[in-house]
């Protein structure tokens, strides 16, 4: 006859659908197949995969300026596998950067970035400017894991050569786009802002941060009026250098 199920029979028939749909979702997805996933395991996936658990500091310590740390301030690196990056640095080797050593504290924070640069097997491109000049110093690449024998051969004097420096910048991150669309490219401008006219915001850059080398008794802040014309973030190298020693220390 045509009648409902027992109520035996439909609770088992429920038990082994369950049991089956479980042992789907646990089963590995094959090559090019979609995990299932739950509708809350799908939105997590969604927020979280632009961004992954590491800090990333120069931009974190660039939010916080002289504010007390809160976790507001931090900022995440991209995921590992998303997309590449090049961090493109314009080094200030001018005469005014000799004075209170600071051409050496940026050649120090330099070769700290390039081991942090080298654990996240990005690419960098260094560029110095002083005299009349602007040139390549190293290409863009993987960083090495021993860069010391680069940057302490760097030496300043002469005139600050800025706009030669961001025309030069703009033909390298033109060409990288050129061949790597989807490249993030970061460039970072490390100068006591002593010259006469800003420079204008460099092409082709997804992100820029200016760190201030000023540190004259009468300072003119054009380092600061920079990262403003570029929408960049600030940061002054005391305060990295204080706050990088300070983590390192830990």
């Amino acid at each position: 006859m045509g009648g409902d199920a027992t109520p035996g029979r439909a609770d088992s028939n429920t038990q082994r659908y369950k049991a089956t749909a479980d042992k789907k979702a646990l089963k590995p997805a094959a090559v090019g197949e979609q995990p299932v996933q739950s509708e809350g395991q799908a939105r997590t996936r969604e927020v979280g995969s632009a961004q992954s658990t590491a800090i990333h500091w120069p931009r974190s310590l660039s939010k916080k300026a002289n504010q007390p740390w809160q976790m507001r301030h931090l900022q995440f690196k991209p995921r590992a596998g998303g997309a590449r990056q090049l961090h493109c640095l314009l080094l200030d080797c001018s005469a005014s950067m000799l004075k209170d050593q600071n051409l050496a504290l940026a050649k120090g924070l330099l070769m700290q970035w390039t081991r942090q640069l080298y654990k996240q097997r990005s690419e960098l491109a260094v560029i110095v400017f002083a005299g009349r000049h602007a040139r390549v110093l190293q290409k863009p690449q993987r960083v090495a894991a021993f860069n010391q024998c680069w940057i302490e051969p760097i030496t300043g004097g002469g005139g600050s050569p800025v706009a030669s420096a961001i025309d030069l910048a703009e033909q390298l991150m033109a060409q990288v786009r050129r061949q790597a669309p989807d490249k993030q490219l970061h460039l970072c401008l490390l100068t006591d802002g002593r010259y006469s006219q800003l420079p204008r915001r460099p092409l082709h850059t997804d992100h820029c941060l200016v760190v201030d080398f000023e540190s004259a008794a009468l300072r003119l802040g054009r380092a600061g009026l920079i990262a403003q014309a570029w929408a960049a973030d600030y940061i002054h190298a005391e305060t990295l250098a204080a706050d990088a020693e300070q983590l390192n220390g830990r």
